[in-house]
């Protein structure tokens, strides 16, 4: 059944899977932030200091000596993002090519909705599920940074980081949506978002470290995320308005080829 609309059928659908990645992604998130005491130590500041910079820089590793900057390394340099990538490309290429590959799609189609009108709703609620996952880790968070020793980050900056991840995962999110809308093939839009999200990681943490390529920073997500030190100075709205624009632009594509593209 579609219950009301296409929007609520798919967040019917997921009712299983959001919580579960909503649930692992701030448990992650948490257990690296509450490494926080043991890393802030003399003896883990020396053992971090024997690693070369370019290894550090590669994980985002750059500033472990501050609250801020461990949180922004180990919790939302890396993992947390690479993981919010991961859901979001997966919910992306199941919104359109996932009926395809089921051989639904006619199915669906042969309800009261436009194809213009399913495409976006399946993003609508890919896009809801992104800022639940981003809104459970910053109440998190919040709760617990006092128990974590993480006073010294302000509420502000992790509203502006969780916004920004919200933003990140949006991103491939409407990659995966957009391949996928465009060619019906959910594998074609799982590889593609894979693949652009690991580019996107080393354009901003590795291929910088050769001058002649510091360029690629520019143009990665990862860098528009992370760029300007969201966690101690707030909303950069630079890199809000790149992730912003970049979504919108990939699902009018996705939705605009899908609207005309055969498939019978």
């Amino acid at each position: 059944m579609l219950l009301h609309n296409v929007f609520t059928k798919a967040l019917w659908d997921a009712r299983r899977s959001l919580p579960g990645w909503t649930v692992a992604i701030a448990a992650v998130g948490l257990m690296y932030a509450a490494f926080w005491p043991t890393v802030r130590s003399p003896e883990m500041a020396e053992a971090l200091a024997a690693y070369p910079q370019d290894v550090l820089a590669a994980f985002n590793y750059t500033d472990m000596a501050s609250a801020p900057g461990y949180l922004g390394g180990a919790v939302y340099g890396l993992l947390v993002p690479l993981l919010v990538a991961v859901f979001a490309i997966t919910s992306g290429a199941r919104a359109v090519a996932g009926d395809e590959d089921a051989g639904t799609l006619d199915l669906v189609l042969g309800h009261p909705v436009t194809r213009r009108g399913l495409a976006v709703q399946r993003f609508g609620a890919l896009l809801l599920g992104v800022v639940l996952v981003a809104a459970v880790l910053l109440a998190a968070m919040v709760a617990l940074r006092g128990a974590f020793q993480l006073g010294d980050v302000p509420v502000g900056g992790l509203v502006a980081i969780n916004l920004q991840l919200a933003l990140f995962g949006a991103v491939f999110g409407a990659v995966a949506f957009a391949v996928g809308a465009a060619t019906g093939s959910r594998v074609a839009a799982l590889g593609t978002g894979a693949g652009l999200a690991v580019l996107a990681y080393l354009a901003n943490s590795v291929f910088p470290q050769v001058e002649a390529l510091s360029w690629t920073r520019t143009l990665s997500p990862f860098h528009w995320y992370l760029g300007g030190h969201p966690l101690t100075d707030g909303v950069q709205w630079t890199g809000v308005a790149a992730l912003a624009a970049t979504t919108v632009l990939l699902v009018a594509a996705g939705t605009a080829l899908f609207n005309r593209r055969d498939v019978a």
